[in-house]
């Protein structure tokens, strides 16, 4: 719980991973090129005294990530989304069982989500069930430009895809987050676009799609998709550390995005190790939109209250304190607005 001029938040850190992508487990140079590029992004938008070291970036453990991010990181409850990458590494880049096993023995702290990959075909329909049963999975995270052979990305419009969504809808996995946003060398940016989440979004309306990273740079594109499929959310991560280098251009994500989707629908995360949460949290409830900025409205309490964890504890069905709710006439509209609640006259 943080506590700043009197509030108390109840913070939930919805994108979190363990990785391992020490020298030994790169399979090739594209190994060594994801995690490089990973670093530019964790060195030049963190404060100064916030960058790691690059060898100890390489892994952190899971002793070192449970005191970022819940002792030193002041948050609550945190997701893991884990990628699999298994082109670049040999036992892939995110650490399934390790961080699985930590989820295990801090259920009150962290859940795990599983990923699938719709190019390992039946095999994967039946790992899936396995995990799920095992796991007990709320949520999957899924890579869409991950390659996979010959293949350098795929879509969740593919008809192999539509039937792992179908079976997450089966298996009661309803948090679906995608990589929509920024591109990692050396994955194409354009299996990236967020165009795909509109088809699935129209054909699964009884699952969320959590657009991680907010489509960024297709921020434009996210927002329009997003205010017309209202289970379609925004996940902040890789945004929210412009709060730090760019806050103009931070104001600006917030306010589209408050506008077009609403205070309801955006998600806290720090996609921690690529950034830890304690300074993210912190600046999050000091940042407020600069007043030149008229066409968004202000950032009140109420909003960063939602963002920084209770929309995401009601994604996954956590037992929030009663003292850190908000009041429950102020919970009253749980989902997205609907499209005509936005305010397309002043298009």
């Amino acid at each position: 719980m943080y506590t700043k001029d009197g509030e108390q938040y109840y913070v939930v850190d919805a994108h979190i991973a363990l990785w391992d992508a020490r020298p030994d487990n790169q399979r090739n140079v594209h190994g060594k090129q994801f995690i490089d590029c990973f670093y530019d992004y964790h060195r030049n938008l963190s404060p100064e005294s916030e960058v790691w070291e690059y060898d100890e970036y390489l892994y952190q453990g899971g002793e070192r990530l449970m005191r970022d991010v819940f002792v030193d990181g002041i948050v609550d409850h945190a997701v893991f989304q884990p990628a699999r990458l298994a082109e670049f590494y040999h036992r892939g880049f995110g650490q399934t069982e390790e961080a699985f096993a930590l989820a295990q023995a801090h259920p009150d702290k962290l859940t795990y989500n599983h990923y699938w990959d719709p190019r390992d075909g039946e095999n994967g329909l039946d790992a899936l069930r396995a995990a799920a049963e095992r796991m007990h999975l709320k949520g999957v995270k899924l890579y869409t430009a991950d390659w996979h052979g010959e293949s350098r990305g795929w879509k969740l419009t593919d008809p192999m895809a539509y039937r792992y969504l179908e079976l997450c809808r089966e298996l009661g996995i309803r948090n679906i987050h995608v990589h929509k946003g920024p591109t990692i060398r050396p994955l194409d940016r354009d299996a990236f676009d967020v165009a795909d989440v509109d088809h699935a979004a129209t054909d699964f309306t009884d699952l969320t799609f959590v657009v991680e990273h907010c489509g960024l740079p297709r921020l434009e594109d996210f927002c329009w998709i997003a205010t017309q499929e209202p289970n379609v959310v925004a996940g902040l991560a890789v945004a929210i550390p412009f709060i730090h280098t760019r806050p103009r251009y931070f104001a600006q994500i917030m306010g589209e995005l408050v506008y077009w989707l609403g205070e309801d629908r955006i998600l806290f995360s720090s996609d921690y190790a690529l950034w830890t949460p304690k300074w993210l949290v912190e600046r999050f409830v000091d940042f407020q939109i600069p007043e030149d900025m008229t066409e968004y409205a202000p950032l009140s309490t109420e909003v960063k209250k939602k963002v920084l964890g209770l929309n995401a504890a009601r994604l996954y069905d956590l037992d929030v304190p009663e003292h850190l709710r908000l009041p429950e006439a102020d919970e009253t509209q749980t989902g997205p607005r609907e499209p005509a609640a936005a305010d397309l006259a002043t298009v």
